[in-house]
């Protein structure tokens, strides 16, 4: 008799880009389909074998050139559904995920394309995968303010359901927060929520600019946040969440290794942190990979209670109804680790 596999601990994923969990695999089936020829590669394994970066850019340079494979309706749905099975595998009950559609709408594949594809996977969600999942809308930070207005405009009519919110990715460095303050602007207004990569590789002062000047709620990456101890004080006291990305920023070199992380720091200084894959398919591993990764390191310090209040902040940094929330902190509190 076969003993059974424990399931893993209940948690939300609130920072995984949906572009980044195409594995290589998927992308050469897409580029057969859609008869199109990933120059650089021949292979799965040769494309696998690329996924040594330098820094953010490097990642990033590799990250567009693949989304060329992404051009029908069933690419998205696609996409998407073979995300939420696994994070289902490894215990997602709830995510939140960024899509990046000016990358797509600059190659011609128009937002409804998009948009229906992403759609479906994420209506069929629940009965498929027992997960709900909704959007958060990115504008690229290294485009112009005037695409990201239009892009917003856009996409009013997914406001609501499933776009629940805004926000900004891409390349930090030398594009600073502010850029946005418009479009973040109108997105308050029309009742979305609002978060913002700042801190990965850029210094606190974007943390600051993302909070004062765009409003948002949750800073996605964040580490910086450490050289600045009066901001730690305001993000500790307002409780503004952190979607902490530990192994992507060893694989992006934003951090030396694994056991010099500042997860732990981070959680002693009263942080809402939540941990987070970012971009699964490049960097090896889904969010119950992370939770792995960082139980497994013992420089880390985090042992069973650590990864207790970790899923329990998944969700209280969730958009979710008091009710919603209320029955998945339940659940993770009732987990009985094996």
């Amino acid at each position: 008799m076969t003993t059974p596999i424990p399931a893993p601990i209940p948690k939300a994923e609130l920072h995984v880009h949906i572009e980044g969990t195409l594995e290589p695999e998927h992308a050469f089936a897409l580029a057969a389909r859609n008869g199109i020829r990933l120059l650089r590669f021949r292979t799965p394994e040769d494309l696998r074998a690329a996924y040594v970066f330098d820094d953010l850019q490097t990642f990033l340079d590799l990250y567009y050139e693949l989304m060329v494979v992404l051009r029908t309706e069933q690419d998205f749905e696609e996409l998407a559904d073979a995300y939420l099975a696994r994070a289902a595998a490894q215990g997602v009950r709830y995510a939140e995920i960024f899509f990046d559609p000016q990358a797509h709408t600059a190659r011609g594949v128009p937002i409804g394309t998009v948009m229906a594809g992403l759609g479906r996977a994420l209506a069929a969600a629940p009965a498929r995968h027992g997960v709900t999942a909704r959007l958060i809308m990115c504008f690229l930070r290294d485009e112009s303010a005037a695409s990201a207005l239009e892009t917003f405009e856009s996409a009013r009519p997914w406001f609501g359901e499933p776009i629940i919110g805004v926000g900004l990715d891409s390349a930090e460095l030398g594009n600073p927060p502010g850029k946005f303050r418009e479009v973040f602007g109108l997105a308050q207004e029309a009742g979305l929520r609002r978060v913002a990569h700042a801190g990965e590789e850029a210094p606190p002062e974007y943390i600051w600019e993302a909070l004062d000047v765009l409003g948002v709620e949750r800073i996605d990456h964040g580490n910086s946040c450490l050289s600045d101890l009066r901001l730690v004080d305001r993000l500790v006291d307002e409780q503004v969440p952190l979607t902490v990305c530990p192994v992507s920023n060893v694989l992006l070199q934003n951090e030396d290794s694994l056991y010099e992380h500042p997860l732990p720091i981070l959680l002693d200084a009263g942080l809402l942190v939540t941990v987070n894959s970012d971009d699964p398919a490049f960097f090896g591993g889904y969010v119950g990979d992370v939770f792995d990764a960082v139980r497994n390191e013992p420089e880390l310090r985090v042992g069973l209670t650590e990864l207790r209040r970790l899923a329990a902040n998944s969700f209280k940094a969730a958009f979710l109804s008091d009710e919603e929330r209320q029955a998945y902190l339940k659940e993770v509190k009732n987990y009985r680790f094996a």
